[in-house]
């Protein structure tokens, strides 16, 4: 997948929301966390529950200096990180960002399916590949934690394969499955795979069953 070609400079991003509240999946679940969830994404992946951040051109551009403002004051409302996510926030050129973030003090954690070249610094990616649009290597090498949804049993053979690959060049990320939101097919096969393979971990959406962002 080609980055974002939009000739705007990186002074501004498009971002869809930006809130705090609790990290509600994957490894660090149950942590108050800052989001900032940028537009954009020519995954396009059926099940995903936030295709409005999918037409880049919806949502308005913010300067990089309001963001890092953002994460400053959620800092002091005790926020003990900064996600960034989407849409799928590596079709953006995120190394100003990262480095107007800096300044907050906070570690920057990325979520990513891992289509595009990293750009940035971050103390934590997780990698959510996709079957229908493998991530880079690089991003496979890189990441701390690797987080594949589960609909099908073919998933799981994918799941297999993308660990192989993530542990073969250095420390083995954090692996989890996650049924996909409303499969019980999904949640099924998450279950008794974690259950048999003890070196995955279940990951569950914690935050759609309190009901909050």
């Amino acid at each position: 997948m080609a980055a974002s070609t939009t000739p705007h400079p990186p002074a501004a991003l498009p971002v869809v929301e930006t809130f705090h509240s609790l990290q509600g999946e994957g490894f660090h679940a149950g942590r108050s966390a800052f989001f900032i969830r940028l537009a954009g994404c020519t995954v396009g992946c059926s099940w995903c529950d936030t295709k409005h951040s999918w037409p880049e051109r919806s949502h308005p551009r913010l300067p990089l200096a309001e963001l890092s403002a953002q994460v400053g004051e959620a800092r002091r409302m005790g926020a003990g990180f900064v996600v960034i996510t989407g849409g799928e926030p590596l079709h953006h050129d995120l190394a100003p960002l990262c480095r107007q973030l800096a300044v907050q003090g906070l570690p920057l954690h990325l979520e990513t399916s891992g289509v595009d070249p990293l750009r940035g610094q971050f103390d934590w990616i997780t990698l959510s590949p996709k079957r229908h649009s493998p991530p880079r290597p690089e991003l496979l090498q890189r990441c701390d934690e690797l987080k594949v949804i589960v609909h099908h049993e073919d998933d799981l053979a994918f799941a297999e394969a993308m660990a192989l690959q993530a542990g073969s060049g250095g420390p083995s990320p954090r692996l989890l499955l996650q049924p996909g939101w409303g499969s019980r097919t999904g949640e099924r096969l998450a279950l008794e795979y974690v259950r048999r393979h003890p070196h995955w971990r279940l990951s569950l959406q914690c935050h759609k069953w309190l009901a909050i962002r």
